[in-house]
């Protein structure tokens, strides 16, 4: 394990292809030159010659041009830079060998293209296909791992609404016993009920509108205020641009939390203070919380990175990848997440 390690780490793998190559073809091959060091350099100059065009194809031109989509300049681009390394090649082979003529396709062009380019094609074709074919069977293994990992986020969902349920059922009867002079109260085991509807039966959709986990987010604000703490300030704004599009749900509900979590406890008339700003602008959601916080809790979000920040990134690399981006700033008596996402 350590040794394969090792040499995937550095690319050893490719040194050793090519030395093999470069030894196999030497060995079948050096009786064809009148010395050894002709042998040598000639069969250098060829294996060198087709490790830069199989490293451009593979590295460059399919990655940048055929994984794009960019079909036709894909097909030029191989067909240029095949055909040129090929008349490099040949007027390399001519100088070492002291035949110019070998540079000439004025004479046996046939020949110089059945000997040269044709060649060419053919190997960088079947190196492009390996890279085409390994490239593919990554990406359905992370298909896969995607796929597993969604089934048992699911299945550990489903599994979480069995209390729910007999919570849920639960607060609707304590509601009809609380007093109905107490207002305060009923408005807030409401809230409650409201958010585990919200979980229970909006949920298990793939997306869901944002003005739904807006309203999720404002619930569970609402419920945090009745702590009523002195120096306990929740500033919450949402730009009349948040509506009319869709989210995973509970997406945001982690860093919200986790904000409340940590909320400092100043008792020495600094503000506590959790700031929660949503905005969209150019097809783009833009969240951002900020909350302040002691310097203990300060230092062990530096050291897990927060309760559930972890899984939430997970989450976004597998719902939105390549498509989001987040970033988590620690300070001594600040702790604040900006998120922003690209929308369908």
């Amino acid at each position: 394990m350590a040794i394969n390690s090792f040499f995937s780490k550095y690319k050893l793998y490719h040194i050793l292809f090519w030395v093999l190559l470069f030894g196999g073809w030497y060995y079948f091959r050096y009786e064809d030159f009148s010395s050894s060091a002709l042998a040598f350099k000639m069969i250098l100059v060829k294996v060198v010659d087709l490790a830069i065009l199989v490293y451009v194809t593979n590295y460059m031109l399919i990655p940048q041009l055929l994984y794009k989509k960019k079909y036709v300049l894909f097909g030029v681009s191989y067909v240029l830079i095949v055909f040129g390394f090929s008349i490099l090649k040949m007027y390399v082979e001519g100088q070492l060998l002291n035949r110019p003529d070998l540079f000439n396709f004025s004479t046996n062009l046939k020949l110089r293209i059945y000997d040269n380019i044709i060649p060419h094609f053919l190997l960088v074709s079947t190196g492009a296909a390996f890279k085409i074919m390994m490239d593919y069977g990554k990406a359905q293994r992370k298909l896969g791992e995607m796929a597993k990992e969604k089934a048992e986020t699911e299945l550990n969902f489903l599994k979480s609404q069995i209390n729910p349920h007999f919570l849920f059922n639960s607060i609707n009867s304590v509601y009809f016993l609380i007093d109905k002079s107490n207002t305060e109260a009923r408005q807030a085991l409401h809230k409650f009920s409201e958010m585990l509807r919200y979980q229970l039966y909006e949920c298990s959709g793939d997306k869901i509108p944002i003005e739904k986990e807006v309203k999720y987010l404002k619930d569970y604000i609402d419920l945090q205020k009745l702590r009523k703490e002195e120096n306990f300030f929740i500033d919450f704004t949402s730009s009349p641009a948040i509506s009319g599009f869709l989210i995973e749900p509970l997406l945001l509900m982690p860093f919200v939390e986790n904000s409340f979590k940590h909320i400092s406890h100043f008792s020495n008339g600094r503000p506590n203070k959790v700031t929660i700003e949503l905005d969209k602008e150019n097809n783009f959601f833009h969240f951002k919380i900020n909350n302040t916080t002691d310097e203990s809790y300060s230092k062990e979000l530096v050291n897990n990175g927060g309760i559930g920040l972890a899984n939430v990134k997970r989450r976004l690399e597998l719902l939105y990848p390549g498509k989001h981006t987040l970033s988590v700033d620690k300070k001594e008596s600040a702790f604040s997440v900006e998120l922003k996402i690209m929308l369908d």
